[in-house]
């Protein structure tokens, strides 16, 4: 047979109801739509999850117990990780605006890398260290935005920003407070915090490089997470690998190679005539498996529109990501169909068309 006629074969089949190709393509759409959508809700509940310990600050580390040099410790930023960010404080004087003096307000001197830390995720970039920040609480209550002034027991302040300190297991010390920039080296600091996503073995490290013992503290410096309300040993890239849904695809392969033997068997009677009547077996072959890519190929592509469309919808950060993860069980459940509506239709034979018959 020529290919043209294969070809238009091949068409009728579909077109007339013989391949039962509607039947097939809802099991291809239903199968591949269901199974890469779990896949797509189990990263994206990862992905949600690390979201919500990024916004936490469960990613903070600080350095305790010791002196802290502002200047080393600003500098950790440097090392060439874009998603380290580094800053050093210290306890100030309570400050007591005059316009309200029954109150008192926490304040501490930071370096300019903690007013990026603080107001990681939020505009600008570069933050303004020309005037104080103050806590979303603090600016809620004294009615404060920035470029407000305010005279206190200090003298005029100017606030360069706001930044928000919610109450979700992180240090509660900047909730009510006010953040004064200070040169990084002016004197001896606090503490040092380090922010990184996802964290590397040297955070450790690094933090200790820059913490000296303090001579009116027994303690030794050490590193203690910012928010504790979190797992310590959390591994974004573990619970990836580890997760439920990552044999999805494997099901999914199973699938396919279940309807492409659905879809050959359920005509064997017809191909094995078609061969008696003299068909080539390479000609059945090739029409067979026009025939399964015109329907799964097509369940494939309207399952994967559907997860594309999802993915955009509904992921929080890295939509790509989520969708390359869901839609490898589509692929794969495609590739299934195909090897086995091909491997079930070599096995056909015109000397078992009676056999066929009889057991019909």
């Amino acid at each position: 047979m020529r290919l043209g006629s294969i070809i238009s074969e091949t068409l009728r089949n579909i077109a007339s109801g013989t391949a039962h190709a509607l039947t097939m393509f809802l099991a291809v759409l239903f199968a591949g739509t269901l199974l890469g959508g779990y896949e797509a809700m189990s990263v994206m509940g990862l992905e949600t999850e690390a979201a919500v310990r990024i916004r936490a600050f469960a990613d903070v580390k600080t350095v305790v117990g010791g002196n802290v040099d502002g200047l080393a410790c600003d500098r950790l930023s440097d090392h060439g990780d874009p998603s380290f960010i580094s800053g050093a404080m210290r306890s100030g004087p309570q400050v007591v605006p005059l316009a309200t003096k029954g109150i008192e307000l926490s304040s501490y001197e930071v370096t300019a890398g903690m007013i990026r830390l603080i107001t990681a995720g939020d505009p600008p970039e570069v933050p303004d260290s020309s005037g104080v920040w103050v806590s979303s609480d603090v600016s809620h209550d004294f009615g404060l935005v920035k470029g407000s002034r305010m005279q206190t027991n200090h003298g005029m302040v100017t606030v360069a920003g706001v930044f928000d300190w919610p109450n979700d297991g992180r240090d509660t010390r900047f909730a009510y407070a006010m953040i004064a920039p200070a040169a990084s080296s002016g004197g001896v600091f606090q503490e040092c915090w380090a922010k990184q996503w996802p964290q590397s073995d040297q955070m450790d490290e690094l933090l200790l490089s820059t913490a000296t013992k303090n001579p009116k503290s027994e303690m030794r410096p050490g590193v203690t997470a910012l928010n504790k309300g979190f797992d310590a040993h959390y591994d974004a890239q573990k619970g990836y690998l580890t997760r439920v849904t990552r044999w999805m695809p494997y099901l999914g392969l199973a699938v396919g190679l279940l309807l492409g033997v659905i879809s050959v068997r359920r005509r064997r009677l017809e191909y094995a005539g078609a061969l008696h009547s003299g068909e080539s077996k390479g000609a059945q072959l090739l029409g067979i498996e026009l025939e399964s890519l015109i329907w799964a190929g097509a369940g494939t592509l309207a399952a994967c529109a559907l997860l594309s469309a999802y993915a955009l919808r509904m992921s929080q950060s890295d939509p790509l990501a989520v969708l390359l993860a869901a839609v490898r069980t589509p692929l794969v459940l495609l590739a299934g169909v195909l090897v086995s509506s091909l491997l079930t239709g070599s096995v056909i034979r015109q000397m078992q068309l009676f056999r066929y018959f009889k057991n019909r």
